[in-house]
């Protein structure tokens, strides 16, 4: 037994470090002290199940905080003209939303009753109040000044939510880097107020049209179009996996944040980033009448 013991023993080899008295360990680096604090449940006593719904909302800001770092790069490559430096940052965050999205399913595994036993202590937190969350939407197109009366208590969130709000969305970005590559993106885009949300533009639709009729002699263009679908696509997963994430967990309730709940994030699987890259699907292969 004790031979089989030590050979399910994986020796230490000599070269591994193992003083830290004086050297940054993986716990420094990465400041395991603070973030594995921040864990601080509010139910009392405390309820087993309330460490899940914090983990689940904390991992998620986490990955909104890179998910802004890649847009705001990206964001800056398309000033640049740097296309396909921007597309992998896009490519990241495609990966990350996959993540968010699948997120979904551990919360799943709370069930009303154990939710109710605490839900009490929330108050009126909700991540509608997510600042970082908020500022995704907006740097994707989805405006909405109205919103940021939501952060006057909280200077830091409000200032991060009014930047994304005054500057250029991913998509204003894209176009503008569009036209002075030639092609012609109606000037009214390009002098747009990019602090108003996005809303459909039928003009630009043909741009798109010639752009998905000859892919082969517009590929860079063709393959960031493709890229910015599969950006809204993950999104409206994310949005749908939320919606009945909530719905399972307690029904038709309102928000703790004052929000009809389920309806609300119904209402929001309306809204759209990029509608003319949808709208171009319906003109490709049509036979002209006549």
């Amino acid at each position: 037994m004790s031979e089989g013991v030590e050979r399910n023993t994986r020796a230490i080899e000599e070269s591994v470090v193992t003083d830290f008295e004086d050297r940054l360990s993986y716990g420094g680096y990465l400041d395991l002290s603070t973030l594995l604090a921040a864990q601080r449940p509010l139910s009392v006593p405390e309820h087993h199940d309330e460490l899940l719904f914090i983990v689940q909302h904390q991992t998620t800001e986490l990955w909104l905080k890179l998910v802004l770092h890649e847009l705001g790069a990206a964001c800056r490559l398309l000033r640049e003209d740097q296309l396909a430096p921007a597309l992998k940052c896009i490519a990241r965050v495609k990966h990350i939303q996959k993540t968010l999205t699948e997120q979904w399913s551990v919360l799943a595994t709370l069930t009303p009753a154990e939710y109710s036993q605490f839900r009490g202590v929330l108050g009126n937190a909700s991540g509608f109040q997510s600042a970082q969350y908020r500022a995704v939407e907006f740097t994707l197109g989805n405006k909405n000044a109205g919103m940021l009366r939501v952060f006057s208590a909280e200077p830091a969130a409000l200032e991060l939510v009014s930047a994304a709000l005054a500057a250029p969305s991913l998509y204003d970005e894209f176009l503008r880097s569009l036209a002075r590559a030639g092609y012609p993106i109606p000037e009214a885009i390009l002098d747009r107020d990019v602090t108003a949300a996005w809303t459909f533009t039928p003009d630009l639709v043909p741009v798109f049209a010639a752009i998905y009729a000859d892919p082969q002699s517009h590929w860079a263009a063709y393959e960031a179009c493709e890229e910015l679908v599969d950006l809204e696509d993950n999104f409206q997963l994310w949005r749908f996996r939320h919606l009945k994430t909530v719905e399972r967990i307690i029904g038709f309730k309102t928000g703790t944040g004052g929000s009809s709940g389920v309806p609300f994030l119904q209402r929001a699987l309306q809204l759209t980033f990029f509608p003319e890259l949808f709208a171009v699907r319906t003109e490709i292969g049509s036979v002209p009448e006549g």
